[in-house]
């Protein structure tokens, strides 16, 4: 599962800003609470904040460079291209979820 730059931001945030509030043990009681089916979401959701990498990638300054003509003919090429696509279940599927 893929949070969304702000959403990582906020919650690295919140979490290094009361660091010192939240303990462990409420943190394992939280997670006794999520149903089963929503686990492999979480994993990789911990996951996330806890590897250094992802924390670097979520974080990392969004690209300001101007669009080239060729990245633009290249993304027009793709907007139209036809094809089946993938259906959201195999999005799911595909990340475990």
């Amino acid at each position: 599962m893929f949070i969304g730059r702000a959403a990582y931001a906020f919650i690295t945030k919140t979490m290094s800003n009361q660091s010192s509030e939240i303990d462990r043990h409420e943190l394992h009681a939280l997670v006794e609470q999520i149903p089963a089916s929503d686990l492999p979401a979480v994993r990789k959701i911990l996951r996330a904040l806890a590897d250094p990498v992802w924390q670097s990638i979520l974080t990392a300054p969004l690209d300001d460079e101007p669009e080239t003509d060729e990245e633009r003919a290249e993304v027009e090429a793709a907007r139209v291209e036809q094809g089946p696509g993938t259906s959201h279940q195999e999005v799911l599927r595909e990340f475990g979820l």
